[in-house]
């Protein structure tokens, strides 16, 4: 009774949620049941934005992410029975991703919250949201300045050579190939901290690996995008500015680590 009593003390109550103690005693059926749950309300959202995106906005959704070439007075065309179809239906499930992604975010954090601890849930928390923003930020950045100069570079190459006839498949295909990577890369920042505050590595380690960092980024990049040179600058040069924008982050975390 008194060993129970000093762990009270130890840990009292208020500190850790009334809902973190009824986890730790749940059964793993218990547990099998609430990831059900979560996993139904996930794809359900998912589905439902489907829907909402495919019947109500697919032919506008076409329309915006086809915007680059019809500024350039390039039409796109499709050369199979159910290309046009295939397309809206890919463009249909991301936008019903995204617009559902408040819900299947909310339903992981509703299951996963009662696990961590106060100070836990802050970090992870925002670990989450920089993540979400960030990745944002590039696909953002990747279309509203850098898919731009890349159509019009393709097009400027290829002008007086041949007429351009872009299949609205292949070029759906291109467009996510060319910006989810952006998205991704974008996350660099969120790595480096969560890095840094494990103290796995600092910023005078990061800075005396600089060349061969740059070389990584250039090899990531080739890999990453469409095979050619241009995409790959494009999608480098930012990643560079966000290396030194992680070095800079890992020296202030860092320190705080130390400390």
């Amino acid at each position: 009774m008194e060993k129970r009593d000093l762990v009270r003390v130890d840990r009292p109550a208020g500190i850790i949620p009334a809902e973190e103690e009824s986890l730790e005693a749940m059964p793993l059926l218990e547990h099998l049941q609430a990831l059900r749950k979560v996993l139904i309300v996930s794809v359900a959202a998912v589905v439902i934005g489907f829907l909402l995106v495919f019947f109500l906005w697919s032919s506008r959704l076409v329309q915006w992410v086809s915007k680059p070439l019809t500024d350039s007075g390039i039409q796109l065309i499709y050369t199979e029975v159910a290309e046009a179809f295939s397309a809206q239906t890919r463009l249909s499930l991301i936008a019903g991703a995204v617009l559902g992604s408040p819900v299947v975010f909310g339903s992981i954090w509703w299951f996963v919250r009662p696990a961590l601890h106060r100070r836990e849930r802050t970090a992870a928390l925002a670990y989450l949201l920089t993540a979400l923003f960030l990745f944002i930020l590039g696909v953002v950045f990747a279309y509203k300045f850098v898919f731009f100069l890349a159509v019009n570079f393709f097009v400027t190459m290829g002008d007086g050579m041949a007429a351009p006839m872009f299949s609205l498949g292949k070029y759906v295909s291109f467009l996510f190939a060319f910006l989810v990577p952006f998205g991704i890369m974008f996350e660099l920042p969120v790595l480096v901290v969560w890095l840094s505050r494990l103290g796995l590595i600092s910023a005078k380690q990061l800075a005396g690996a600089r060349k061969f960092i740059i070389l990584a980024v250039f090899t990531v990049a080739a890999v990453l995008t469409p095979p050619d040179v241009v995409s790959q600058c494009m999608l480098a040069g930012p990643l560079l500015v966000l290396f030194e924008i992680s070095v800079v982050c890992a020296g202030i975390f860092g320190k705080r680590t130390e400390d």
